[in-house]
């Protein structure tokens, strides 16, 4: 072979093997069962709750690549690419889809009526149009409820006046079009009058400018934050956790990853638990089991995890009696 055909030869096969990825992403494996699972996070944010996914139905005696695929989508914290998203997935026809937030379980239930869907929800199912009862949905949805009692939502704010005695006004920082934070965030004032605190609601849907976000915080002249529940917020914690320690505001969020990325304290459930309990309906709705028949579940624990590093950079004293109640220090 010349010196010039082996020089194309090795472009052609070059320009070949760089398009092997992509073509092998864009089909659907042959290895069933076929999952599908629709993260309103980026691929960063929700990888500790699809590590836990993949543990538990390995745990199950299912093994990515042997005898199940997944087929991953992630929403990248915009609600507005589920619906395209969910789309997709259904195409790829899943024995079950797995939906990680309420947004996300509307999309795929405005494609798909038969498709089975595990679903994360804040919102009560039957309120939400997703069940007919907690313990029979009688539809092709079941998964965890979240907000099983909704004196949780707001015990996020009881810990915040715990921890910092002398807060008087909280602003709510929400996004107003998700559907997480239109259930938790009308459920404040009630908590707040009850602890002697004024709530000042700080709308947002965009977090790419969070200056302006700031400047609205310092305008309604709050001496804390309460952060909303939507995954918009958790997928854009680490632009928001530097936001709030511009303002040196001590802030409670609803995700333990809010701490762990530097925030200074969360109430609410485990994630990754979450994603385990999916992994164990999934499991049954493979095995036989009908989401009509499969009664909606609620977390197995909520969490409070305070960031001591942070509250010692602020300047700020928390209780050793506060601490205790916590389940998990970060110092």
């Amino acid at each position: 072979m010349s010196d010039m055909r082996r020089r194309e030869f090795i472009t052609l096969l070059g320009g070949a093997a760089a398009a092997w990825p992509l073509a092998a992403r864009a089909q659907p494996s042959s290895i069933r069962p076929l999952v599908g699972v629709l993260s309103p996070l980026s691929m960063a944010a929700a990888a500790r709750n699809i590590a836990a996914l993949r543990s538990s139905l390995r745990d199950l005696g299912y093994i990515e690549g042997r005898s199940l695929t997944l087929a991953l989508r992630y929403g990248d914290g915009v609600p507005e690419r589920l619906p395209q998203l969910a789309s997709e997935l259904v195409a790829l026809k899943p024995d079950v889809l797995i939906a990680g937030a309420q947004s996300g379980a509307l999309a795929a239930r405005s494609v798909t009526r038969t498709i089975p869907i595990v679903t994360i929800t804040l919102e009560d199912p039957v309120v939400s149009g997703f069940a007919s009862s907690i313990a029979r949905p009688g539809q092709n949805i079941t998964g965890t409820w979240l907000l099983g009692d909704s004196a949780l939502s707001a015990k996020g704010l009881d810990f915040l006046k715990m921890a910092v005695p002398d807060v008087a006004r909280v602003g709510a920082l929400f996004n107003p079009d998700d559907p997480n934070d239109r259930v938790s965030i009308p459920l404040l004032p009630a908590s707040a009058r009850s602890l002697g605190v004024a709530i000042e609601l700080i709308e947002t849907r965009d977090v790419s400018n969070l200056d302006a976000v700031a400047a609205e915080i310092m305008r309604a002249n709050v001496q804390a934050l309460f952060v909303g529940q939507t995954p918009f917020f958790l997928s854009a914690r680490t632009q928001i956790i530097d936001m709030v320690a511009r303002l040196k505001l001590p802030a409670v969020y609803a995700w333990r990853e809010f701490p762990d990325s530097g925030g200074l304290m969360s109430y609410g459930s485990n994630l990754p638990d979450i994603y385990r309990q999916s992994a164990r309906l999934v499991s049954r709705i493979l095995k036989g089991e009908k989401p009509a028949d499969l009664p909606f579940e609620v977390p197995t624990r909520y969490e409070l995890i305070v960031n001591l590093k942070t509250a010692k950079a602020m300047g700020l004293t928390i209780s050793e009696s506060f601490l205790l109640l916590a389940d998990e220090v970060i110092e």
